[in-house]
């Protein structure tokens, strides 16, 4: 309780005593090369095979005379929309970007920088923390939107190489019955996760007291917490939103 505190008045801290606008835009651009560009190779890789593996084990799973083959390209849209895309690029999010933020902010601290800024009358926690969540939840639904997109293209690739069901079958299949729903829950998971990662990275990071030891340690903390909340916000978005 003690941290959830702390974490919850860390966030109120940043929303005083703040910088110019101009700073703000600028350090947030940089924040957003540095987490949705330097990110797009990691997430492009992961999206293509998990859609692949996905295609390849629900048609698998369906192996009957009595169901179409465009069924498997449907089944996999949804598990892509739903859930793949947002949440497993989260996890992916978290432990390349939340341990970055994690260590940088560590770093910086243990170094005194951070006290540093604060002498000289900086609120140091919304100069370098409030530009990095701005940028994560700009960036990452837009990451949401290329891993959809080639998650579902990595499964036309499995699935019409391997003859699985055919290109007309495919494009059916992700076509049918289509709710447009799915992609608004989808961006919205992905705003959410994206504040609870870089909010939750950067507490960990901006506290951490020690030597480059504890950096280390806040890092780590810092994914296993973020993938946690992580977790935890998808049962409850599902839950307040899908029924």
């Amino acid at each position: 309780m003690k941290s959830i505190g702390a974490y919850f008045i860390f966030l109120g801290s940043m929303l005083v005593r703040r910088e110019s606008f101009s700073s703000y835009f600028k350090l947030t651009i940089n924040e957003c090369i540095s987490i949705g560009w330097n990110s797009i190779l990691i997430v492009a890789i992961t999206s293509t095979f998990m859609g692949a593996v996905t295609t390849v084990q629900t048609a698998y799973n369906l192996v009957s005379p009595l169901i179409q083959n465009y069924v498997v390209a449907q089944v996999t849209r949804e598990m892509v929309v739903l859930e793949l895309a947002p949440t497993i690029t989260a996890i992916v999010i978290a432990g390349k970007v939340g341990s970055s933020i994690a260590s940088g902010l560590g770093t910086m601290r243990i170094t005194e920088q951070i006290d540093a800024l604060e002498v000289m009358g900086v609120n140091a926690s919304s100069y370098l923390v409030l530009p990095k969540i701005v940028a994560a939840m700009i960036m990452y639904p837009l990451l949401v939107i290329l891993a959809g997109f080639l998650a579902l293209y990595g499964g036309y690739i499995a699935g019409t190489l391997t003859g699985i069901l055919t290109e007309t079958e495919y494009v059916y299949g992700i076509r049918i019955d289509f709710n447009p729903f799915t992609i608004q829950f989808a961006l919205i998971k992905s705003v959410v996760f994206a504040f609870l990662i870089a909010s939750i990275s950067a507490y960990q990071g901006f506290f951490t007291t020690g030597g480059a030891l504890e950096v280390g340690k806040s890092s780590t903390s810092a994914v296993t917490k973020s993938c946690i909340a992580v977790l935890l916000a998808d049962y409850v978005l599902a839950e307040l939103l899908l029924n």
